[in-house]
């Protein structure tokens, strides 16, 4: 018989994981994100690119500004009514690391032949962008194994 795994011993009821996912969880908030990030900000052009339906496109998006991850602001096309395009807060912006880690994972197990349509580059050099898993002490860490779960701050024990 196996050992018992230690983390059974703390409870993940308040985890932050399952909060994040619940904003995160459904397909097309990646897609939104997606767009928002590469400057499609209305929402007639974001349905065009991307064919989700308008009541998913427009829930995900209340979701998303309700959320604290997007906010809307007004434009005004000449001889037309005040709309909204959406922008990414500081909230969404800290969600780069983790679309370039799920690109590069997509890129990497689901990519056609040809390669995938798009890349993250540094605006700066052009050089291509990495999801990098990095200790706090500095170590950068090349095997996912070499990564344990531990109890936060946040914890409580069973």
């Amino acid at each position: 018989m196996g050992t018992r795994p230690e983390a059974l011993d703390w409870s993940v009821d308040n985890c932050t994981v399952g909060r994040a996912m619940e904003i995160l969880g459904e397909r097309w908030t990646f897609v939104v994100l997606r767009e928002i990030a590469n400057g499609i900000r209305r929402f007639d052009d974001m349905r065009v690119r991307t064919n989700i339906p308008r009541q998913v496109l427009t829930n995900r998006l209340a979701m998303m500004v309700d959320s604290g991850v997007l906010r809307k602001e007004p434009y005004q096309d000449p001889g037309a009514r005040v709309r909204h395009e959406y922008r990414l807060t500081q909230m969404g912006l800290d969600l780069w690391p983790v679309i370039v880690a799920v690109l590069e994972w997509g890129d990497r197990y689901l990519a056609d032949p040809e390669g995938s349509p798009l890349s993250t580059v540094h605006r700066g050099c052009g050089a291509e962008v990495r999801a990098v898993l990095r200790c706090s002490a500095g170590h950068e860490i090349d095997n996912p194994r070499e990564v344990v779960a531990a109890p936060g701050p946040g914890a409580h024990r069973r």
